[in-house]
């Protein structure tokens, strides 16, 4: 069985997902605090599910 690919966002997914403003998450890249992205050959910018799965998990307070 093969394995599932993982999904690739763009940029105007994951705000949309995360709610908030594209100046906010440029912010973030630029001071490397947002989720690693890939920015592909022809200059357009990723970001893996997974990755962002692991980001916003990283963000979990403990109780």
């Amino acid at each position: 069985m093969a394995k599932p690919r993982d999904e690739m966002l763009t940029i105007p997914d994951v705000i949309e997902e995360i709610g908030v403003p594209r100046a906010t998450f440029y912010r973030w890249r630029s001071c490397k605090k947002g989720p690693k992205s890939i920015k592909l050959p022809n200059g357009a910018v990723r970001i893996r599910r997974s990755e962002l799965n692991r980001w916003l998990e990283s963000l979990e307070e403990s109780a």
